[in-house]
């Protein structure tokens, strides 16, 4: 964000199926665990392309007693066109009543960064440290820090921590924030923020929940931020059935965006 904004699940606890990975973290090095579960993050990349789903985004301005002085909200569906290419298609918009400046850069986060997800084709652009074991929601996970080793001209990358789900070896929660090359005096400030995946098809760990809860401290002045994406209603492209998280938006609630 300039001067202005940025983005940011409860994680369910499933019962793992019998027959998986069984090699856990006295079998594995560290570096195994980052191939194995690079790999897994590959297969749920391609997955998640055969999904539509509703994407719910909320941000607010707060002043210095926690009350809402901007807000901007967005609903899109992402979906499949005739052609089988991706498509967003927003359904509720009010006026946007930020102060704030959205960018590019906070459009790039909300895209790829705040959802992450670390695949065999990435894994080298990144210095991957790690952390030890670690539990979410009696999960266990094998934590690690992560930070992109150079950073290239028009790219946003992911700072902070991941947890590795030990058995399913996926992702389950990150934290931390967007980073990547600003122009000379650039004063865009981006929030820190963490998403939470749940298991939605038995297989794969999708992300269904971000929040922020950030003060932005630009060159003259700060402003604090809340920010809650949802991603709801996962349906596989050309299934019949579908999972459902939270409270959908009416549709005749919609309106076009105003800037």
């Amino acid at each position: 964000m300039r001067r202005f904004i940025l983005f940011p699940v409860f994680s369910a606890i499933l019962l793992y199926p019998a027959t998986v990975w069984l090699a856990r973290a006295a079998d594995l090095s560290p570096q195994e665990i980052i191939q194995k579960f690079a790999a897994r993050e590959a297969e749920f990349r391609k997955a998640r392309e055969n999904y539509t789903y509703r994407q719910s985004v909320k941000m607010e301005e707060l002043d210095g007693s926690g009350n809402v002085q901007g807000k901007w909200e967005i609903v899109s569906d992402i979906t499949f066109g005739p052609n089988k290419q991706r498509e967003e298609k927003v359904i509720y918009a009010p006026v946007n009543t930020l102060h704030l400046i959205l960018t590019p850069q906070d459009e790039q986060d909300l895209r790829s960064v705040q959802p992450f997800v670390l695949t065999t084709e990435d894994v080298g652009k990144y210095d991957i440290q790690y952390d030890g074991k670690d539990k979410i929601d009696e999960i266990g996970c094998y934590k690690f820090s992560v930070k992109p080793k150079t950073m290239v001209k028009g790219e946003r990358y992911f700072e902070g921590d991941i947890w590795v789900d030990d058995r399913d070896l996926q992702i389950v929660k990150t934290y931390g924030k967007g980073v990547g090359l600003l122009k000379k005096n650039e004063d865009n400030q981006f929030p820190r923020f963490e998403t939470y995946r749940e298991q939605i098809d038995g297989k794969y760990w999708f992300p269904t929940y971000t929040r922020a809860n950030d003060t932005l401290h630009f060159k003259d002045s700060s402003q604090r931020i809340r920010m809650v994406v949802k991603y709801e209603n996962y349906k596989r492209f050309g299934a019949d059935t579908s999972i459902t998280f939270g409270d959908e938006v009416p549709e005749n609630k919609s309106q076009s965006p105003q800037k």
